[in-house]
């Protein structure tokens, strides 16, 4: 979800000054935890601890949602280009 808020709106949702999230945005400020919670909350995101060995299957699952035509189709959904041949090769015989 994009919301194309700049840092003075994020700072204002978050409760902190423009400047401070610019230090943040620009590395040169790290935040404190309770502020990147109160940050990824703003933002209406979660924060989740993902064993390594996982994250390859959790960047997929992520990458099917933002696809869904990617992802795969049950076996019984057929295409509209298949159900149209196949009922036009009924009408032939």
């Amino acid at each position: 979800m994009k919301r194309f808020w700049g840092q003075r709106e994020l700072g204002s949702a978050a409760g902190l000054p423009q400047p401070h999230i610019s230090g943040i945005e620009s590395g040169e400020i790290v935040p404190r935890f309770d502020t990147l919670l109160d940050l990824v909350r703003v933002l209406d995101l979660d924060l989740l601890l993902v064993p390594r060995s996982l994250v390859p299957a959790v960047e997929s699952l992520i990458r099917a949602q933002k696809k869904p035509e990617s992802a795969e189709k049950p076996l019984y959904a057929a295409d509209e280009d298949e159900s149209a041949t196949s009922n036009h090769d009924r009408d032939e015989f």
